[in-house]
């Protein structure tokens, strides 16, 4: 079944719109569209990354889920059910904005992806692997080479592949989330009556501004990603039901998945014993020593048993938890550029869907050689060392992931007053106040990222990166401006490309 028209397409679409989308298929339904969410939001890669901040982290997690994660679920699930168009939001803010800022929008949306599949989350992977099956050793190069580059290609085969077989990812990884996260949460309990817990004062839970400034860009790309499904829009069965039933249904779901295994490693762990890239697998490692195993004096957990067999099983369901989310935001952010390449905003070459798969098969594999050329490039750079590549990685996903949706938040109230007979079956309350407090956030959460400290103490002691000095914040500052700036201008240089396309319109205005 393909897709047929959508009643609120602008009447400047290029003619490329209408051929592309006839190849679209009917096949993403309810169930669908709640596994490809939990895929989406729920990531173990950050776990570790959010709970080594202590139990003031579990705090602002709560604080952050009230003002923006549940304010971004009305805003998306009004947008999602009144413009289920292809595309999603590329289309939102290109409709809200003009084509420019669409296609600048967009690619920093797209290229956040690949970025990090290939860095952050083929080495969370590979992590896992030495963790539970290479006994705590670093793959030699040529191994770890090996294993990340499939992990990748893997990933983007799923994506290639026509959205009946390829959601399967999504569904098994959703599944992967629910077990994972919570035998963890359950054996963490068990653990606490055997071995007791580190207790916290009320006042280790208290918030800081330091705090915050540290865990808010994390958190929020933790609670970012309500719209991915909608990139698939004209693929749903019934997108104006199902979109703010998947919505909301996966919004309660994440944060009971991110709050409970967080709070399990903040009782378990002492804080300077977690680290981003390892904390949640150090922490399944300990508490599984319940079924099997011991924890010497120095820290370090031994699996046997029955403990072993749990704790490779473990290590299995977080691979392919890690997998799935790197799948789901490759399939969504690589079918926005695909519309945004039939829509003369990005080359006409991206702009096409596969008609044997019904997918944007020329982006996949794009998504796949910049996958490749990251996590080679990263290696490189930080001489193989896994922690500094995951950091490194990391804080360039975040970044571009936030300052994106710089241009989908503003778009709900500018739609409604453009388009205002639109049929919205779900309306949000407060639109200007929900888009503005969003924004805002968004904003903020920027600035920090690439001046940490700005506005208090610019790259203070108490907000500096781990490995960075006070004297290097000129560095520091360059290494996360450039990029961002860099992908910028190709968004321009993108939108460049596709004036022969919007050259070519269904009708003129």
């Amino acid at each position: 079944m393909t897709a047929g028209p959508i009643a609120s397409e602008p009447v400047d679409a290029p003619a490329a719109a209408q051929t592309e989308r006839q190849k679209l298929r009917k096949h993403f339904g309810r169930f669908d569209i709640l596994f490809f969410l939990l895929c989406t939001i729920v990531g173990v890669d950050t776990i570790g990354t959010v709970a080594s901040s202590g139990a003031e982290a579990f705090t602002w997690l709560i604080v952050l889920a009230v003002v923006f994660f549940v304010p971004s679920a009305l805003l998306i699930a009004e947008l999602g059910a009144a413009f289920p168009d292809e595309g999603g939001p590329y289309i939102w803010t290109s409709r809200a904005f003009g084509r420019l800022a669409g296609a600048v929008n967009n690619f920093l949306y797209w290229i956040t992806n690949p970025v990090w599949l290939g860095g952050t989350l083929a080495v969370s992977a590979a992590t896992a692997y030495t963790t539970f099956f290479n006994g705590g050793k670093d793959l030699s190069t040529p191994a770890f080479y090996a294993f990340t580059l499939v992990f990748v290609w893997v990933g983007v085969l799923a994506a290639i592949l026509s959205f009946d077989v390829g959601k399967w990812i999504p569904t098994i990884g959703a599944w992967s989330r629910i077990l994972l996260l919570g035998l963890f949460t359950v054996t963490v309990v068990v653990y606490g009556v055997e071995h007791g817990l580190h207790g916290f004062g009320l006042g280790d839970f208290s918030p800081t501004y330091a705090g915050f400034v540290g865990l808010v860009p994390v958190l929020m790309f933790n609670y970012v990603g309500f719209e991915l499904p909608n990139t698939a829009g004209e693929e749903m069965t019934d997108a104006q039901k199902d979109v703010p039933y998947g919505i909301f249904r996966s919004a309660i779901i994440s944060v009971l998945l991110y709050a409970l295994p967080i709070l399990g490693i903040l009782l378990v762990l002492p804080v300077k014993a977690i680290t981003g890239l390892g904390g949640f697998l150090d922490a399944i490692r300990q508490v599984f020593t319940v079924y099997g195993g011991h924890v010497s004096a120095d820290g370090t957990a031994t699996l046997s048993g029955a403990g072993s067999v749990l704790g490779d099983l473990a290590a299995i369901m977080f691979i392919l938890t890690v997998l799935s989310s790197g799948v789901t935001w490759i399939m969504g952010s690589d079918r926005a550029l695909a519309v945004s390449g039939y829509d003369g905003a990005a080359p006409r070459f991206l702009g096409v869907i596969s008609s044997r798969f019904g997918t944007p098969v020329r982006v996949n594999i794009l998504s796949g050689l910049v996958s490749t050329a990251v996590l080679i490039l990263a290696h490189q750079l930080t001489n193989g060392s896994a922690a500094k590549l995951f950091g490194a990685v990391l804080g360039l996903a975040v970044s571009t992931t936030l300052v994106s949706y710089l241009g989908i938040f503003p778009a709900l109230p500018f739609l409604r007053r453009k388009y205002p007979n639109t049929p919205r079956p779900y309306r949000a309350p407060f639109p200007w106040v929900i888009s503005i407090v969003l924004t805002l956030l968004i904003v903020f959460a920027s600035v920090q990222l690439v001046a940490p400290g700005a506005g208090d103490h610019w790259f203070g002691s108490a907000y500096a990166p781990d490995g960075w000095s006070h004297a290097e914040r000129s560095k520091y500052l360059l290494t996360e401006l450039v990029p961002l700036v860099g992908f910028m201008l190709l968004g321009v240089v993108f939108w460049a490309l596709g004036r022969p396309t919007r050259a070519s319109v269904t009708s003129g205005k």
